[in-house]
């Protein structure tokens, strides 16, 4: 019975190609003989390829071929006149097949002649052999990163002047350490060369359960927004003399796809989100679970656009009795896309949430800090927000002695629900180069000054002094996506991202060396020198917008800081 099936397929398939490539030429009111005769030999070819790979009986494919001819010269006894021209030659009208249907097509065409494959392999063979269930990626990037800091930049010995004064900061590094600590570099200009390796494997366990996996370098596992492995630099920044570089692990997961319209997904997963690295880095993966919906609603409603909603949930820290606090992100996204016009041009929106719970500091009184000292309290450090993921930008306070700056342990001191509207516009008429127009808004739903106050016993001295908003413009021109060689891309962009906007752990940690609070512009460009290997050329200039050290007063802190950051990368995907 599955064999009969398999022939059946296998029949259609054929059968299918070939009225499609004679009915194209027929719809086409070209030389209807001409093309025929062309369209012919195309799938003669086609069906003694099949036959040479036993995959169709040479008697059967005679038996095809003449039924597929049949059909032809009836739908040419039944094309109509060909027009005219004002100078006598034909008009020549080649119908648009949507990318959506020739997508279609290859899957089935590829899915059936694969399973004719699998039937006629020989005796003995494994047809659920398990290598043949897995699938293997990856790329490599090679980096180098020119770092060129503004020779006006307030040097970090000046904010020693405010150690004592001022308990509120947006660079931990800066203040906060015994002694102080004035090795944050805002002046020396820096060069470095990275490399970035990942591999990953997904193999099928069932029909609608996969499972994944991806190692990747990385110096440490300090930082969640990137891989790179700085040469010549080993673990915790200690000098490097060609000691061998550490894998972590990147991506470890499950997905199930009971239904064609939903699917859930555990581990350590790829961000599930649309989006900008204005609120989440590239190089990002999320720790929880995630569920994405795909209503189908074309089935009722002609021309609907594709829609989607995905929700997640995901723990940030354990909760530890008397330890540490839980703290987790609930996130909700939804958004539709259009295909609008005869070419695959692209409407695509999103709308999302991400609300932080227990993310905020909780303020500590110097007697409960002397009592984590004596050991009498070990719950203290419960709502720290540590340097091993922080990047900067984000206001902190001292959540041990607000008053005394010089021995802090640091907490947040706004609450973050992030809205976050992102949009693009694909325009394909020009194709094989597109016009991609893209933006990104988010705002902080939970930032207030009142409560910022009250969480910290400091009034920050401006009400211009920190801000909880950040927003992108960008303009691509060129291939979507670099795969073949003379594939070319170049792009503009211009971002501003709020000291509080999101959460600076999470952002891009290349724009302004990482974090929040900067503006400016990047200029990048990329070029393909062969199959999967392709040229980066990235140029990001930014501003501080607020000063490093917020004022608890009416005395402005002063604070300048700009940089300039180019990337020449050499990329491989396999």
């Amino acid at each position: 019975m599955k064999s009969r099936k398999m022939k059946h397929g296998k029949r259609n398939t054929t059968i299918f190609l070939a009225s499609v490539l004679l009915g194209s030429s027929l719809a086409a009111h070209a030389d209807e003989r001409e093309d025929l005769e062309k369209v012919r030999e195309t799938v003669l070819s086609l069906i003694d390829a099949l036959v040479k790979n036993h995959i169709l009986p040479r008697e059967k494919a005679d038996a095809l071929m003449r039924e597929a001819q049949l059909r032809a010269n009836t739908r040419l006894a039944q094309a109509p006149v060909p027009d005219l021209s004002a100078d006598g030659k034909k008009i020549v009208r080649v119908p648009y097949v949507p990318e959506a249907v020739r997508v279609q097509m290859h899957d089935q065409i590829k899915a059936e002649i694969l399973a004719e494959t699998r039937m006629q392999q020989p005796a003995g063979y494994d047809q659920d052999n398990w290598l043949s269930r897995f699938k293997f990626e990856g790329d490599v990037r090679l980096r180098e990163d020119f770092i060129r800091l503004g020779a006006g930049n307030t040097p970090a010995t000046t904010y020693a002047a405010y150690a004592g004064t001022e308990s509120l900061t947006r660079v931990s590094d800066i203040i906060g350490s015994t002694p102080f600590n004035y090795n944050y570099n805002t002046q020396q200009n820096v060069d470095r060369l990275r490399l970035r390796a990942r591999l990953g494997a997904t193999v099928k366990v069932a029909d609608n359960v996969t499972a994944g996996l991806t190692i990747a370098t990385g110096s440490s596992t300090a930082g969640p927004t990137s891989t790179n492995q700085t040469l010549g630099q080993g673990s915790s920044g200690s000098p490097g003399f060609f000691n061998k570089d550490a894998l972590v692990l990147d991506r470890a997961y499950i997905k199930y796809e009971p239904l064609s319209w939903l699917s859930l997904s555990g581990g350590r997963i790829r961000n599930p989100f649309v989006a900008t690295d204005l609120v989440w880095a590239d190089d990002l993966n999320f720790d929880g679970v995630a569920m994405t919906v795909k209503p189908q609603l074309k089935t009722f409603i002609a021309n609907m656009p594709d829609t989607f909603i995905t929700a997640g949930w995901f723990p940030l820290t354990t909760g530890v009795p008397n330890q540490t606090a839980s703290r987790s992100l609930f996130a909700l996204q939804g958004g539709a896309d259009w295909q609008l016009g005869m070419a695959d041009n692209h409407v695509k929106l999103a709308a999302g949430l991400y609300d932080y719970h227990n993310i905020s500091g909780q303020s500590q009184s110097d007697t409960s800090y002397a009592n984590y000292l004596s050991g009498s309290n070990p719950s203290y450090l419960s709502s720290a927000y540590g340097s091993a993921y922080a990047q900067h930008g984000n206001t902190l306070f001292c959540i041990n002695a607000p008053t005394d700056n010089t021995n802090c342990t640091w907490g947040l001191a706004s609450a973050f629900r992030e809205l976050d509207l992102t949009g693009s516009v694909d325009i394909a008429q020009f194709e094989p180069v597109h016009v991609v127009l893209s933006g990104d808004f988010v705002k902080n739903l939970a930032f207030s000054r009142a409560d910022m106050q009250a969480r910290t016993g400091n009034t920050i001295g401006t009400i211009l002094d920190g801000k909880a908003i950040g927003y992108m413009g960008k303009i691509q021109v060129g291939a979507p996506k670099i795969v073949q060689r003379g594939d070319w891309n170049a792009y503009f962009s211009y971002r501003y991202l709020g000291s509080d906007a999101v959460l600076d752990a999470f952002t891009s940690s290349d724009f302004g060396l990482g974090g929040t609070n900067s503006r400016g512009t990047v200029l990048g460009f990329n070029y393909g020198l062969e199959k999967n290997t392709w040229l980066s050329l990235r140029w990001m200039s930014s501003d501080l917008i607020d000063s490093m050290v917020p004022s608890t007063s009416a005395v402005s802190v002063p604070s300048k800081y700009s940089t300039d950051l180019i990337q020449l990368d050499l990329n491989v995907r396999f």
